[in-house]
């Protein structure tokens, strides 16, 4: 009985500590896994009409009950790791100009680095990434986002370890993240779309 008692135990500790998250303060932090450990933090993914009312990333984390510390994460937290799930703050983030504005956005760790999805942001909100039923943008398209179906599309970004501003992932990064595999290459000159989807599926190859 007292071996079944500390086996139970045993794979609580265990569990509990699989379950832990984890905040970055920076992205050496991030990188080097030197996080905050802490247990309260909530997560919610923001609709359609939050994004278009105060434009930004996809999801919200939060500490339930914990003003201080929830507010420590929308302006100070550079990353969160839920369980197994990355997520990035892009409060601070840009992408040449652009600011991709606050929350934070899925991301994940491929080959020592960090690749985040966002909105298309700039050149990048091209007639390829509208969906079907959109006009194409003209002017400043980067500006012109929330006015168009570009609020439900999402690129992948991967983040200059020296700067820390966003590049975009599209057809010419991916290419060159492939080009030692061939069948991946080849498979991958066949797709029309930059969208994160595609971007995505074959990032998760290369992990």
């Amino acid at each position: 009985m007292k071996r079944l008692t500390y086996l139970f135990l045993v794979l609580f500790w265990a569990l509990s500590a699989i379950a832990q998250d984890k905040m970055f303060a920076s992205y050496q932090d991030l990188i080097s896994d030197q996080g905050d450990v802490v247990t309260t933090l909530n997560k919610s993914k923001r609709s359609i009409n939050q994004i278009y009312m105060s434009p930004g990333a996809d999801y919200e984390i939060y500490s339930q009950g914990n003003k201080e510390l929830t507010e420590y994460l929308k302006k100070r937290t550079y990353a969160v790791r839920l369980n197994d799930t990355l997520y990035v703050n892009l409060k601070h983030m840009k992408y040449k100009k652009y600011r991709f504005g606050n929350w934070y956005a899925l991301a994940q760790q491929v080959q020592g680095n960090v690749y985040f999805q966002a909105q298309p942001l700039g050149q990048i909100a091209s007639s390829t990434l509208l969906p079907k039923e959109g006009s194409k943008l003209g002017g400043s398209v980067g500006d012109a986002i929330n006015a168009s179906g570009l609020v439900n599309v999402r690129v992948y970004y991967v983040i200059d370890p020296l700067t820390g501003i966003a590049d975009f992932v599209g057809k010419e990064k991916m290419t060159e993240l492939l080009a030692n595999q061939p069948d991946l290459l080849e498979a991958f000159g066949q797709e029309e779309s930059e969208g994160a989807d595609v971007i995505g599926k074959y990032l998760e190859k290369l992990k």
